[in-house]
């Protein structure tokens, strides 16, 4: 069974390639007590993913300003991203966390287990590490960077938030 909005994320700890071409190991321990931001994709030297994986690192500094982590995640090894970076991609400035036994895919409900790979999901854990948001994606549609953006800043705000809602706009209030 998947975690669930209002649940909190199981632990979990997995391989990264990092910014700097390094390897680490990367668990939600080492990130207890800040936002989360973590979206899948479903392969590396694909077409639809690189644009959301440059699209998330056009915005990396409005996510670090506010106060996000941003891990990227797929069912490849992190020695495949690494190719991919180096061959292609460019340079990814948030970790790239390997899912090769599939366990985070299956935690987050995204895991397409007949491909082995995962579906496009996005998902924003709070300093608490209980899930605020998630949205899944088919395939074929890459998603809207700037929405992820905007509803972190949402759910940081604290208080009730209406439709079209941008950082500086009046909310309803206190919930």
């Amino acid at each position: 069974m998947s975690v669930q909005v209002g649940q909190p994320v199981p632990a979990w700890a997995t391989k990264a390639y990092l910014p700097n071409g390094d390897f680490m190991d990367i668990n939600s321990d080492g990130l207890k007590g800040k936002w989360i931001v973590v979206f899948f994709y479903p392969l590396d030297f694909t077409f639809v993913c690189p644009t959301e994986i440059q699209a998330f690192g056009e915005e990396y500094e409005a996510f670090k300003k506010a106060n996000a982590e941003v891990i990227s995640v797929s069912t490849d090894s992190v020695f495949s991203h690494k190719a991919w970076a180096e061959s292609s991609l460019g340079k990814v400035p948030f970790p790239m966390a390997e899912d090769t036994n599939h366990e985070l895919s299956k935690t987050f409900g995204v895991l397409m287990e007949d491909k082995g790979i995962a579906l496009r999901g996005t998902f924003i854990i709070n300093p608490d590490g209980v899930l605020v948001s998630s949205t899944i994606n088919h395939l074929s549609v890459g998603r809207n960077v700037d929405e992820t953006l905007r509803t972190l800043q949402a759910f940081q705000n604290g208080e009730l938030i209406p439709c079209g809602w941008k950082p500086g706009m009046q909310t309803l209030g206190k919930g």
